[in-house]
């Protein structure tokens, strides 16, 4: 006969112990309560080590301290942009952005205002590519949802119409055209998914929202080739066919792609 996996002896053991052990949990885990210094500055400052050392409770509460004792403070507004930060730092994107719009809206003359709005759209992104990886337990990019990126994408346009000014700029535009890129991949996964069932109008119509929608960013000239040899082989439409190689001389002169499209040009 199978026997107990524990022994009474064990049970007796966890039965003193594992009560000691909550104790030193609670002690010491996320209900322990921080030392807090009499100035809002210090209790930034030790928010900030604590985010640093990702002790994110820690920072939390050092942050909330500061937004709940010092509200009048300027140090409250900073305290609030730290406690989004912090939810970001832990990668919970979704509460970081709602924090960050909730600063905007609060804050809209805040002097970091653009930067609360930067960090918002980028949690779409960074959220998107959390679950998403060319690890094999995950689809990779190109497979999964893109609704995260496609609001990545949204929002980092709309950052810039409305932070012109913004220093933060060039990073969001380095950011919209990174998912820009993400978004066209996915479309030619989509497209080459179509044209292997032998959908090759649905495939076409893929290929060339890539070439209006993504232009000059790479995937567009792999989808022109594409088109061309659809156009040539499947559709039989060599007016298409010409019109989508005219566009990679158009699009990319002077480069091998351009040079490729005139001798197919010259052959036809």
């Amino acid at each position: 006969m199978r026997t107990s996996a524990f022994s009474p002896l064990v049970l007796a053991l966890l039965l003193v112990f594992l009560p000691g052990c909550k104790s030193f949990l609670a002690a010491t885990g996320d209900n322990a309560e921080p030392e807090y210094t009499a100035d809002a500055a210090g209790n930034l400052k030790k928010g900030s080590e604590a985010m640093d050392d990702h002790d994110f409770p820690a920072a939390e509460k050092y942050f909330e301290h500061v937004k709940t004792k010092f509200p009048y403070q300027d140090a409250a507004r900073e305290a609030e942009l730290r406690l989004a930060d912090n939810s970001f730092a832990k990668d919970s994107f979704e509460e970081a952005r709602d924090r960050y719009n909730n600063f905007v809206k609060l804050h809209p003359t805040h002097p970091r205002v653009d930067y609360a709005a930067f960090r918002a759209a980028l949690s779409h992104l960074k959220q998107f590519k959390a679950t998403a990886s060319d690890f094999f337990i995950f689809p990779p990019a190109f497979e999964k949802d893109q609704a995260e990126l496609r609001a990545s994408l949204q929002s980092m346009e709309e950052f810039q119409r409305n932070y012109s000014t913004s220093s933060l700029l060039p990073e969001a535009k380095k950011v919209a055209d990174d998912a820009r890129r993400q978004i066209a991949a996915h479309e030619m996964y989509v497209a080459d998914f179509y044209a292997k069932r032998s959908r090759y109008p649905a495939a076409a119509a893929r290929w060339q929202g890539v070439v209006d929608k993504f232009p000059q960013l790479g995937p567009d000239q792999d989808a022109l080739f594409k088109l061309v040899s659809l156009y040539r082989s499947k559709l039989k439409d060599p007016v298409k066919a010409r019109a989508a190689l005219q566009k990679v001389i158009e699009r990319y002169p002077n480069t091998s792609a351009s040079a490729r499209a005139q001798r197919m040009l010259a052959a036809s």
